[in-house]
């Protein structure tokens, strides 16, 4: 069984700054693509930032130069570290992870968080 865990959401002033975490937990092998999405009230869940076993990123459009994704692959974490907040970046966040459980099996699964509120608003 695979868990992941957010934390780190919160009520931020715009302009401020928050961290999130995720922490996979369980039966797990190896993980390789790790992102954070986020979802809107009355709005489609979207992909946020993600980041590779290896260190490569991607960002969206929105949140490039302001979010910044990394990992800590000895802790199975992966961190959102998001500055100058703005309104618009309220919203769930998620994270997820393509994790391998067993390293006599080569499957891969995708495993999501339970979400975290972010609320920017002064």
């Amino acid at each position: 069984q695979v868990q992941l865990l957010e934390s780190g959401g919160g009520l931020v002033q715009p302009g401020g700054s928050l961290r999130l975490s995720c922490a996979a937990s369980g039966s797990i092998f190896s993980i390789n693509l790790m992102a954070w999405y986020r979802q809107a009230p009355g709005k489609e869940r979207e992909l946020v930032t993600r980041i590779t076993s290896s260190g490569s990123t991607n960002y969206a459009d929105s949140v490039k130069g302001r979010f910044t994704i990394s990992r800590d692959n000895a802790k199975n974490t992966v961190y959102l570290q998001m500055n100058s907040l703005k309104p618009d970046d309220t919203a769930v966040y998620y994270c997820n992870a393509d994790i391998a459980p067993w390293k006599d099996r080569p499957v891969t699964f995708r495993y999501w968080g339970q979400g975290t509120q972010v609320t920017v608003s002064s």
